[in-house]
């Protein structure tokens, strides 16, 4: 039997490792990585500040805001007392505006409506009446408001009869599940879908830039003279997904510390949790981010050695990204909907089957699909990598000119 293949196959995957080390040496052992390593602080920083200013308008408008209830003296207290009781139930930021209460007038409907065009914060709902039959007055944006009103009165007059004392006091008590509730598989697989999806539109594009760059050069062209192209693209492609693994990890392992430094969430991540359980996720969501990132990124070096402006580069990025966000939103749907045909049909478009197949490790802790499913997103990858060294071959280094052949994509 002739060793020159052995030889051949090994010489290939040192051309390979090569390449990989030279991309992945020449990606992390520089300044930019770290601001790039440290660019979720920023977006986290930026994210903060959206939502302190989006909080100090919703606080202010609700400030500006206020429900009026008009009935007799004697009523006010048994409402006061059933307002601060209800508005137990609901979140900070959905509390109903606060409550103003008036004594009855000679005309009570009047004095509503006349509540509207008060000085002062906007009414947006206004009660009168006898509280058993009473009328409830609202604005274009006080729907939900008049429905507390009408609840308010039903909870006074209940209050009424019972006395004004509450009939019970309860005692609530909050426990740790044992382990991950069916919410928590379908939220843990939305995490998981959301998860790749930025990680991969944020690593991902690295690959484009750097294979036009290395092209306008002239370097992809002296790689490609003493090394196969398929190795070439492959090795970049791992240098790349190499930085990639890196700031996997730094990022993983804070975010893994989340419930120690603020143990007041805890409780609240135990009731989230994959399926599988949390050794077999991990490993399999290592798995899926690999493959979406190779998939990914293979297009993005095929686009990218066939660009040479900034301008070609993107407008031929712009359509994968768009193809991108589609799959986000079809695979979000598929993790809470994992028996449905778009999650079935999701599992097998190579694209978008490494988020569907992550989600489906969340909710279901069957373990033999995943490996019928990274066979199949790893002979894509190959056909990836093959269909973008071929086009750059036929392309562009064939040609010699610096314009895009299309025929390269389709073959001739």
């Amino acid at each position: 039997m002739s060793t020159a293949p052995i030889s051949n196959r090994r010489r290939l995957i040192r051309q390979t490792l090569t390449i990989a080390r030279r991309d992945f040496t020449a990606t992390v052992f520089t300044p930019t990585f770290l601001v790039f390593l440290l660019s979720p602080v920023f977006m986290l920083v930026f994210g903060v500040i959206g939502g302190f200013g989006a909080n100090s308008i919703t606080s202010g408008s609700i400030e500006k805001e206020r429900i009026v209830a008009i009935l007799p003296l004697a009523q006010q207290p048994a409402m006061q007392a059933a307002d601060a009781r209800l508005r137990r139930l609901f979140a900070s930021a959905d509390r109903p505006p606060a409550l103003v209460m008036f004594t009855p007038a000679v005309d009570p409907g009047k004095q509503a409506r006349d509540s509207f065009n008060a000085r002062g914060p906007d009414a947006t709902a206004a009660l009168y009446g006898d509280l058993r039959a009473p009328v409830v007055l609202y604005g274009g944006q006080g729907g939900r408001d008049a429905s507390y009103l009408a609840e308010l009165a039903e909870s006074t007059l209940r209050a009424q009869s019972s006395g004004a004392a509450p009939v019970s006091t309860a005692e609530l008590v909050s426990i740790a599940r044992a382990r991950p509730s069916r919410s928590g598989h379908n939220q843990a697989a939305y995490f998981t879908v959301f998860g790749i999806f930025f990680l991969t539109l944020l690593l991902a594009g690295q690959a484009v830039g750097t294979m036009t760059e290395e092209r306008n050069n002239k370097v992809i062209e002296v790689l490609a003279a003493a090394v196969p192209l398929e190795a070439v693209f492959l090795g970049k492609l791992l240098g790349m997904f190499g930085s990639a693994v890196l700031f996997l990890a730094f990022w993983a392992t804070l975010v893994s510390q989340i419930g120690t430094l603020i143990p007041q969430v805890a409780p609240a991540i135990h009731e989230i949790g994959p399926a599988v359980g949390m050794p077999a996720f991990a490993l399999l969501f290592f798995a899926y981010f690999a493959m979406a990132y190779m998939l990914l990124g293979g297009v993005f070096l095929g686009v990218g050695a066939q660009a040479t402006t900034p301008r070609e580069l993107q407008m031929l990025s712009l359509p994968i990204t768009i193809l991108q966000m589609a799959i986000f939103g079809v695979a979000s749907y598929a993790a809470a909907r994992p028996d449905s045909w778009v999650a079935i049909a999701a599992e097998i478009f190579p694209f978008s089957s490494p988020y569907t197949m992550a989600a489906r490790a969340a909710n279901s802790s069957e373990l033999w699909p995943h490996v019928v499913a990274l066979a199949w997103q790893l002979l894509w990858v190959g056909i990836v990598i093959t269909v973008g060294a071929r086009a750059f071959r036929r392309g562009v280094l064939q040609s010699g000119s610096g314009k895009i052949n299309w025929k390269g994509f389709i073959g001739r």
